[in-house]
């Protein structure tokens, strides 16, 4: 591969952006920033044939896009700090909670962001830093600065906010079952991570940049989901910021023996009654030909439009798991036994 510096290309306030963030800084690869400002968004998309972000350009002048493909593109060019096991279980284990936090969070994001107004005025002025400004969400503003880029927020409330939470469901008439869901997954994180730092252990996988960004772009920096936090706030800014402080990351090991930590039956148990049940849902409504599905994960009907990516991802979780033989592999069997995660994927 060509040596050089990686650019990513993307926004501050966005989860997918912070995700491959995460990943760059962990495996010490050399990259900047490039925001994707309104002066260079016509150049960028008409070269990357798409409008969404990150993109990633390679010091060899490749333009990437979608974190999914781009993850484990990383993980093998800078194979001395890879982020996905050789071992069969914890393999399996970091694709199947990479699809679930890549998929699941984004209703928590999308809601408390666009969903209260407070919450839109303030981020509205951020996105105006590296969309107009061109610089940091950290950089201190002027006063003529929050007067210019006060009607940003609400101009992206009505062309794509709105909308947004309209088609996952996720509208203002959800905001008690959005809360208690994401209630729910901060109480099977904090019991893990008060014993383990990362997902697998003492070293980061994939799901972990995933978890990592939505924190990082929309948890604890938005005002409206770091108030949701509560006695959950501490545990998951130790969490998040370790990826982001600036200090290189130890480069730690995952258990021995293809073992994974105990308390990670908690999460994937609420995966199970969350995200599972949801995408399963979603898939036969949308192989059916139809437009929206419900799903209820205990707290009532949800209604929301199916999207085919969540069957492009089951399918490249599925291709992984065909990799390393999940169907006759004896561990992998048993550790998911009376789940129907495995059957998710392979059925």
């Amino acid at each position: 591969m060509y040596q050089g510096e990686y650019q990513l290309i993307g926004s501050e306030l966005s989860f997918f952006t912070r995700k491959l963030e995460a990943q760059l800084r962990y495996q010490q690869v050399p990259w900047r920033y490039l925001y994707k400002t309104e002066e260079r968004k016509a150049e960028l998309e008409a070269r990357a044939g798409t409008h969404f972000i990150p993109l990633l350009q390679t010091p060899d002048k490749w333009l990437l896009q979608d974190t999914i493909a781009i993850g484990p593109m990383l993980s093998e060019r800078f194979n001395e700090r890879a982020v996905i096991p050789t071992t069969p279980l914890q393999r399996a284990c970091c694709f199947i909670l990479e699809d679930a936090f890549n998929h699941w969070l984004g209703r928590v994001c999308v809601h408390s962001r666009w969903c209260y107004p407070d919450n839109v005025d303030w981020v509205g002025i951020r996105f105006g830093a590296n969309l107009i400004l061109g610089r940091s969400i950290d950089t201190p503003f002027s006063e003529a600065e929050l007067k210019q880029l006060a009607p940003i927020g609400p101009m992206m409330f009505e062309g794509f906010g709105k909308q947004v939470c309209e088609v996952n469901g996720v509208g203002p008439e959800q905001g008690d079952a959005v809360r208690g869901d994401f209630n729910n997954m901060l109480a099977a994180l904090g019991d893990h991570l008060s014993l383990h730092r990362f997902l697998l252990g003492d070293r980061p996988c994939l799901a972990d940049f995933a978890l990592a960004g939505a924190s990082k772009a929309h948890f604890i920096t938005d005002p409206e989901p770091l108030s949701w936090l509560e006695e959950h706030r501490e545990m998951l800014t130790r969490y998040t910021n370790q990826f982001f402080d600036g200090q290189p990351l130890e480069k730690g090991e995952w258990l021995d023996g293809d073992t994974l930590p105990d308390t990670l039956t908690g999460l994937l148990g609420y995966f199970e009654g969350s995200y599972f049940k949801a995408a399963t849902n979603n898939i036969a409504a949308g192989l059916a030909g139809e437009k929206y599905y419900e799903y209820d994960c205990g707290f009532g009907p949800t209604k929301a439009r199916t999207q085919k990516r969540l069957n492009q991802a089951r399918l490249h979780v599925k291709d992984e798991l065909n990799r390393i033989g999940a169907n006759d592999n004896a561990e992998i069997q048993t550790y998911f036994a009376g789940r129907d995660i495995l059957e998710y994927y392979l059925d």
